[in-house]
C-alpha cells in the first residue's frame, strides 16, 4: 500500500486564524444524549481556516470562486522541499543545488510546520516575485506553503498573490509538512465546491511511491 501523509492542519476551536478573521466554532443543534435521533452540528468558520486554497476572488473582484477553480491543478505530481530560511523573502537560491526539474507542484517546508495549531507567528518567511517568476518559467501550476500567506504578513498589496494569478499558478496555504521527507509525491488537495467564497478549507494528502 502506498504511504499517505496527511498535510492538513486540524480544524478545531483552538486553531489559530489570521488576526481579525473568524475563528472556528462548532455548535450542537441536536444531541443523541438529549433524546434526539442524531447528533447534528453547525460549523462557523472562515474560508481560510487551517489548510486552504485561496480563490482569486480573495484579492480581485472579478476573480474565480472555489466552485470554478481548475481541479487538475490540485491533483498530481508534487515536490516537497525544505528550506532553512527563518524570515524574509524566499528566493530560488534558498533551494540550493537540489534538482527540482520537472516539478509541476512545489510544496515549501519551513520551520512553520513545527508550530502547533494554536500558535500564530507573523514573522514567517514568504515567497518573492523572483521566486514566482522562477516557478512560472519551470512550468509550475501550484505553489503550496506551510505559512499562512504567500505574501509578507503586512503586505496589503498582496504582490505575490496577484503575480501567481497572472502566471496561472494556484496556491495552498497553512500546509503541515512536519515529518514529510523531501522528495516527490502525488498531491491530492481539492477545494470544496463553494460558490461566491474567497477560498476553501481542504484535506490535503501526499501519496508516496
Amino acid at each position: 500500500m502506498p504511504q499517505l501523509y496527511d498535510i492538513s492542519r486540524t480544524i478545531a476551536p483552538e486553531l489559530a486564524v489570521w488576526p481579525g478573521d473568524t475563528p472556528f466554532s462548532l455548535q450542537h443543534v441536536m444531541r443523541l444524549s438529549e433524546g434526539k435521533s442524531v447528533n447534528l452540528t453547525t460549523l462557523t468558520l472562515s474560508a481560510h481556516t487551517g489548510t486552504h486554497a485561496d480563490a482569486p476572488y480573495h484579492y480581485t473582484d472579478d476573480g474565480a470562486h472555489p466552485d470554478t477553480l481548475p481541479l487538475e491543478a490540485y491533483i498530481g505530481p508534487a515536490h516537497v522541499a525544505t528550506i532553512t530560511r527563518q524570515q524574509g523573502g524566499i528566493v530560488p537560491a534558498d533551494f540550493g543545488r537540489r534538482d527540482l526539474g520537472g516539478m509541476q507542484r512545489l510544496l515549501i517546508h519551513t520551520w512553520l510546520s513545527d508550530q502547533g495549531d494554536s500558535q500564530w507567528r507573523d514573522d514567517f518567511p514568504y515567497p518573492t516575485p523572483e521566486l514566482v517568476e522562477w516557478l512560472a518559467k519551470a512550468g509550475v501550476v501550484l505553489l503550496g506553503v506551510d505559512m499562512p500567506s504567500v505574501d509578507r504578513a503586512d503586505d496589503e498589496k498582496l504582490i505575490c498573490h496577484h503575480l501567481l494569478y497572472e502566471r496561472g499558478i494556484v496556491n495552498l496555504e497553512n500546509l503541515l509538512l512536519r515529518d514529510v521527507p523531501d522528495g516527490s509525491y502525488e498531491l491530492i488537495a481539492l477545494p470544496l465546491k463553494i460558490a461566491g467564497a474567497c477560498g476553501s478549507p481542504l484535506r490535503a494528502v501526499l501519496r508516496a511511491g
